[in-house]
Formats: C-alpha cells, structure tokens, sequence
C-alpha cells in the first residue's frame, strides 16, 4: 500500500499507512515480514519523495535479519551523500560491507548480493557528492547493470530505490539527456508505473527538446497521480507543462 500510494503521490495516505504500521506490535519475531515491510516503508517515503535529509535521519531499528537491517542503513547513506554528508554517509556504506559479510558468512547468497548493490549505489552518490563525476557514473552504471540481473524477492515491490533510475538522475544532473531518458525508459519497462522514473523520463525527454516524448511522459505522470498531493513540485511541474502544451 505505501509504495502504490507513493506511485500515485498520495504522501499523506502513504504516511498514514506508515503511522499505523509502526504502531502495530506483537509480529513474529522470527518472521522478516513485519520487520522488512516496517523498515522498507519508512526508507521509502523518504527516498521516493526526495527528503534526503529525512532518510540520512532514519533511525536503525535492529532486527535479526542483516539484509532488513541494510534497508536503513542503505536510505541513510544514499541520504547522506545526497546531503552532502560525507562522513556519515561513509559510515552506513561501511555498515553495508559488514551485513554483506555477514550474510556472504551465513551463505545468503542472493540477499548478500543485493545488500552489496546497495552499498555500489551508496558509494556512487558519494563519489558524486566529492565531485568525482566520472567515478561516480561508472559505479552507478555497473550497479544498475547487476541489479538488473537480479530476481525480486516476493518479499518486496521492488528494489528500494531501482538503481537504473538512480543512474537516471545521475546523468539528468550531468546534462546527459538522452542517456538519462534511455535509463529512465529502461527502469520503466522493468518498473512499470513508477512516478520516479516517469517524471525523470519526462524532464529529460525535455531538456533534450524532444517535446512529443516529454509531453507523453507528463501526460503518464498527471493521469497516474491525478488524485495525488499538489505539494509535490514534481507533480506541479508535469501540470504546468501539460496545460501549456
């Protein structure tokens, strides 16, 4: 529900989602459900709206489950790097290399591989933020490329921020637009519906000055979130667009 609700810009349903899950108590210890959905939920609604500060500010709630706990870890560093926190966002990707291990040891195979992509993403954001702009890409770039050879767990959606949409943004903010559009699209037919990779799609589509494709990927994003919170300058700018167009 959270991450439908998100999609659809509907932050304040998404929210209330997340309040009332908190607030439940008494879930299987043992079971990564609750602890998994409680911990996802909350990175989400910060990364999928962009408060990078409020995921650097996410607080860890320990589990015994390694890759639940990486989900925080994850959101804090990507948060942090976005902040331009480099110590602390070197502190949570270091976080991420022990629960690595620590499942690599557990021989969790595919939840160690995904905490690892985790942790590339991470250290392409904070490579970005040192200005190491070409590092910063090709980190980003081969940590989309081994996402995308990964299987979702049912566990989950979808990755917590898909690391080809991620790569998107990187280059969006390079000026490279018509690689940008080509990863957004790429995330779309993996991911599809996502706002993320919609709206990001359709802002490269037109700073490239290619209107017809910015104007269907607006149109994608207004009728997806038609119901969705007008704080979200995103959803603003895509209604701006389409009345003007």
């Amino acid at each position: 529900m959270v991450y439908a609700h998100l999609q659809l810009a509907q932050d304040k349903e998404a929210r209330a989602v997340i309040e009332d899950m908190v607030a439940t108590r008494g879930y299987a210890p043992n079971y990564r459900t609750g602890f998994y959905a409680v911990a996802a939920s909350q990175a989400r609604y910060m990364i999928e709206r962009g408060d990078w500060k409020g995921a650097a500010a996410l607080k860890v709630e320990p589990s015994r489950f390694a890759y639940v706990d990486a989900i925080t870890h994850f959101a804090r560093a990507l948060g942090a790097a976005r902040s331009g926190d480099a110590d602390a966002a070197q502190a949570d990707i270091a976080r991420l290399s022990e629960l690595r291990d620590k499942l690599q040891q557990d021989k969790d195979a595919y939840w160690a591989e995904i905490v690892d992509i985790q942790r590339q993403v991470a250290t392409a954001w904070l490579l970005n933020a040192q200005g190491k702009s070409v590092e910063a890409l090709d980190a980003m770039r081969a940590a989309a490329d081994a996402e995308d050879k990964t299987e979702k767990s049912i566990v989950t959606p979808g990755p917590l921020a898909p690391a080809r949409e991620l790569y998107g943004t990187m280059l969006l903010e390079r000026g490279m637009t018509t690689e940008a559009l080509a990863a957004f699209e790429a995330t779309l037919r993996k991911e599809p519906n996502r706002f993320g990779a919609a709206i990001g799609a359709a802002h490269a589509a037109d700073k490239a000055g290619d209107t017809a494709k910015a104007r269907q990927h607006y149109a994608k994003v207004v009728e997806m979130a038609r119901n969705g919170d007008p704080s979200r300058p995103e959803l603003a700018a895509a209604r701006t667009f389409m009345a003007k167009n």
